[in-house]
This record gives C-alpha cells, sequence and structure tokens, in this order.
C-alpha cells in the first residue's frame, strides 16, 4: 500500500548454548576436512560459522581445547554407532565380534577422516593425553563386558584386551592409508577377537 512503511527483516533465532556448540564442531570438522588441521584456528572458525572470536572462546578457550573437542565428538560418534549396532545385532560371539570390529573400522573411515590430522596436532598435550587415556579405559571396558560373558566363567587379561585395541587402531590406520581394503581390515580385527575370547575360555593353556 502507499505510504505504508516495510517490514522490518525477521529476527536471527538465537541458538541454544548447545546448539551453537554442535554448529561449531561441525564446521571445524569441515574446515579441517577441506582445508586441514594447520588451517583450523579459532579465529577461521569464529569466521566460517559467523559468529564473532568471543563466542568461539566461550567454548573452547584454547585451540587445543577445540581439538579435543572435535575429538570428543567423534568418540561420541563412534559410540553410539557401536551401542545401536550391539542392541540389533545377535546374541552370538560371532556376531558380536563382527559388529565391534565392523563399527571400529567402519567409523574412522567414515566418521573420523578429519580424526588423524586432529591426533597428530595433539602429540604430548595434556589434555589430549588424559582424553586419550579415558577413551582407550571406555572402549576396553566395553569389549570386556561385551565378550567375557563368552569365556564361560573365564576372564580376559587387561593385556589381551590392549593388544586388541592396538590391532583395531593399527588395521584401521592401514585401512585409512589404502595398504588393506576395509573389508580385510574388518576381517583380521574379527579373527583377533575371536582369537582373544576363545583363548579366555576355561582349559586353554
Amino acid at each position: 500500500m502507499p505510504g505504508a512503511k516495510p517490514m522490518p527483516p525477521p529476527a536471527r533465532r538465537r541458538l541454544s548454548r548447545e546448539d551453537r556448540h554442535a554448529q561449531l564442531i561441525d564446521t571445524a570438522r569441515r574446515l579441517v576436512r577441506d582445508e586441514g588441521t594447520d588451517a583450523l584456528t579459532l579465529g577461521r572458525l569464529a569466521e566460517q560459522a559467523g559468529v564473532t572470536k568471543p563466542v568461539v572462546y566461550d567454548h573452547f578457550e584454547t585451540r587445543n581445547g577445540l581439538l579435543v573437542a572435535l575429538y570428543r565428538d567423534y568418540d561420541a560418534r563412534q559410540t553410539a554407532i557401536m551401542d545401536a549396532a550391539l542392541a540389533a545385532c545377535g546374541p552370538t560371539l560371532a556376531a558380536r565380534a563382527e559388529v565391534i570390529a565392523s563399527a571400529y573400522i567402519g567409523c574412522v573411515l567414515t566418521q573420523g577422516q578429519e580424526i588423524p590430522g586432529v591426533a597428530a596436532a595433539l602429540v604430548g598435550a595434556p589434555e589430549m593425553d588424559a582424553f586419550k587415556r579415558g577413551y582407550q579405559a571406555g572402549f576396553i571396558a566395553k569389549c570386556r563386558a561385551i565378550l567375557e560373558p563368552f569365556t564361560k566363567g573365564g576372564s580376559l587379561a587387561p593385556a589381551t584386551l590392549w593388544a586388541t585395541l592396538g590391532a583395531a587402531d593399527a588395521l584401521s590406520d592401514a585401512a585409512a592409508r589404502g595398504e588393506i581394503s576395509q573389508d580385510e581390515a574388518v576381517r583380521e580385527l574379527r579373527r583377533i577377537i575371536l582369537s582373544m575370547v576363545e583363548g579366555g575360555r576355561p582349559g586353554r593353556p
């Protein structure tokens, strides 16, 4: 209508702290994936996310804090995928070993493509050392809870569980570099898990 005042633009919706954190993590993952870990700074993240630097600093404080948050996000996604697969799989040892192997290898290849660079950037950082110890302990505890019932009253030695985690990391790394296929990595990790459990059964030397 003539003389009518133009409508003001709609107000931008303010994200909750949780939603803002998720947005920043998603943006940081994309930056690392597209440009590499060296390109990820708190200032660059603020620019790409369309927020001010104080907003980013409020969530992460330091670059190392941001990198650890990225690794923690990856661990949470990996855990959720494995838990969902375990809930849907059969109750046999073979089925559970297959889930652990396929979920671990698959997550590294599809969910954590940016993680090797993040981990490399955090080598020696106290924040990463503390988180990695917790991550490893959590994975070992999960495997123990899933697999020990199949030892028929036996137990799984801590050293054996740590060796299995080491194999999972090595096989995932080899598959990510293209030295072996994803299927080969999954089959070998499944074989290692089955051997580990069978070695913990009573009557074994």
